[in-house]
């Protein structure tokens, strides 16, 4: 006979716990504070500063030649003014301008906005033109009656004849053309009886004075030695 097997439940007081595996501390994510301002601020400031320096620089180095009440004499900030040193200016009034003064060179003449220099050597037409864009200016342009009679008037004394080139060339036959590209107004011309001459030797233009009229313009060849009237815009400070 089997014997039977006996089964009991038995239970270990002092039975330690099963160990806790506890995995690595969890990491503490920074708090994410909301931006307080664009990201374009700076840059505002930035171009607000510079507008600042800007608007000073004017303040203290342009408006007191603008408004100064006394002869200006900084004229040599000016392209043109830079080739003189000596200037003569009178009171730039009308035509509504708040500036001060209109100059030209000493030794130059004024008319309206521009300055007149008339030579008192003489050279060929290449030369002439050559001297007066050397001074920042050009052999004078002649656009009105009123420009026309004003130089006339300047030839000097009656009984001396002297012949000045101005600024029109003939560029191709009977084609002729301003030095500052001005179109050439045939109607507006102020040539002496006869002229132009038909030919193609005389290509630049002297002033003939005196002359009993406005009329005494005078082609004549390049190679001829005679006077010059240069043109320049007026400073206006």
């Amino acid at each position: 006979m089997a014997s039977e097997i006996t089964y009991a439940e038995v239970k270990f007081k002092n039975e330690s716990p099963a160990p806790v595996v506890k995995g690595p501390p969890e990491t503490k994510k920074p708090e994410q504070h909301p931006q307080k301002y664009p990201l374009w601020l700076p840059w505002l400031i930035s171009l607000l500063l510079l507008l600042v320096c800007i608007a000073l620089v004017v303040v203290l180095l342009v408006l007191p030649f603008c408004h100064s009440s006394d002869q200006p004499s900084a004229l040599q900030q000016q392209e043109f003014s830079e080739q003189f040193s000596e200037w003569e200016c009178a009171s730039a009034v009308p035509q509504g301008t708040d500036r001060g003064w209109m100059c030209c060179p000493k030794g130059w003449r004024r008319f309206q906005g521009s300055c007149y220099f008339l030579s008192t050597d003489t050279m060929n037409c290449a030369e002439s033109a050559e001297n007066c864009t050397g001074m920042g200016s050009q052999l004078v342009v002649i656009t009105s009656s009123a420009e026309q009679k004003f130089l006339t008037k300047q030839g000097g004394q009656p009984q001396k004849e002297i012949n000045f080139y101005i600024g029109l060339f003939e560029v191709d036959d009977d084609q002729w053309q301003w030095v500052d590209k001005t179109p050439y107004n045939e109607t507006a011309a102020f040539w002496r009886n006869g002229e132009p001459s038909n030919g193609h030797t005389e290509n630049c233009t002297a002033m003939h004075l005196p002359e009993g009229n406005l009329s005494n313009w005078n082609d004549v060849p390049p190679t001829t030695e005679v006077y010059r009237i240069c043109e320049a815009a007026a400073v206006i400070l």
